[in-house]
């Protein structure tokens, strides 16, 4: 299986800042050490054309250029440097570049990306560009040139805070179905409207979280195939953050709830012969290798998926 990570080009963030850098690096070598059979691979960054299939031409300007106001860049919550941007265009790259090989081979995976709080004209939520938007866009205009054929995308976000930037990009899009599930009460504090919103509890645990998923993928996949758009592929954003080790997430799934969690989403797609490009989105425990350990257990359920996937095209 196909894995991308672009851990070196991290950013040296302020003495105690929230954003946990260093797990870029941590996951990267754990994975490394730990699972035999993946190729990790450094994926080019995104041009300056790629991002403008899901961004204003004036914001990607601002951002290539250090001309953001003080303002924007607050709301990113990042501060602006050169490492900034060629990290920011590296992750989308990372997860385009995924969403190649998950067409080609059923399933890959990016050890970062899933920043689903950028918005077409700004960044938000140490989000600066939505990997997600500009890879489903591109992959579908590839896909249409080489094989002159529409591609439905869905994107299934499971990171504990609503992808409002993604929901707002795709807005007016019939061929890109938006999913989220999230808590109700955590940032960001003014939804968007997805396709289909899962507002969940403070404190949610496995058991209804479970359920609730459950019966998502259920409608999403209904209404999709009444609207006669079925997937032809998905973007899985499997956030860390509903583990009960994070700080920010605010719900209590265990680590066999996440790994059920997991096992449940690539069983749905495999079944339904589904491609998926998986993005690691938010994680913030507060012991950082608690966020690297239930990350790295997604790339195992990610590869296990992948080898079900190449074992059904070998019976074939």
């Amino acid at each position: 299986m196909r894995v991308y990570s672009n851990h070196r080009f991290s950013v040296d963030l302020p003495a105690g800042h929230r954003f946990p850098m260093p797990k870029y690096q941590l996951l990267r070598d754990r994975v490394e050490a730990e699972c035999s059979g993946l190729q990790l691979n450094e994926a080019e960054p995104a041009s300056d054309g790629e991002l403008a299939l899901a961004h204003t031409p004036d914001y990607i300007s601002a951002v290539t250029e250090g001309t953001l106001c003080t303002a924007a860049q607050r709301e990113i919550g990042l501060p602006w440097s050169e490492r900034l941007v060629a990290r920011s265009k590296r992750s989308v790259g990372a997860t385009i570049a995924a969403a190649r090989a998950a067409l080609e081979d059923g399933v890959s995976l990016q050890l970062a990306g899933g920043t689903h709080h950028a918005y077409a004209d700004k960044g938000s939520g140490y989000c600066v560009f939505n990997d997600v938007a500009v890879a489903g866009r591109l992959m579908q205009a590839e896909v249409h040139r080489l094989h002159r054929r529409a591609l439905p995308v869905w994107v299934i976000d499971l990171d504990v805070h609503q992808g409002n930037g993604t929901a707002a990009i795709f807005r007016d899009d019939p061929t890109v179905f938006t999913l989220s599930l999230h808590g109700a009460k955590n940032f960001p504090f003014r939804k968007e409207a997805s396709d289909l919103d899962v507002d969940l509890p403070d404190g949610c645990t496995d058991l209804p979280y479970l359920e609730a998923l459950t019966v998502a993928l259920d409608q999403a996949w209904d209404r999709q195939r009444a609207d006669g758009r079925l997937p032809g592929l998905a973007f899985y954003l499997a956030g860390a953050d509903p583990h009960e080790g994070d700080r920010l997430g605010r719900l209590r799934l265990s680590d066999a709830g996440m790994a059920e969690r997991d096992r449940r989403v690539f069983d749905f797609l495999n079944q339904r012969r589904v491609p998926v490009a998986v993005s690691m989105a938010g994680g913030y425990g507060r012991d950082i290798h608690t966020t690297v350990a239930v990350q790295l257990r997604t790339v195992l359920a990610a590869q296990q998926a992948w080898r079900a996937w190449q074992a059904r095209i070998a019976a074939v």
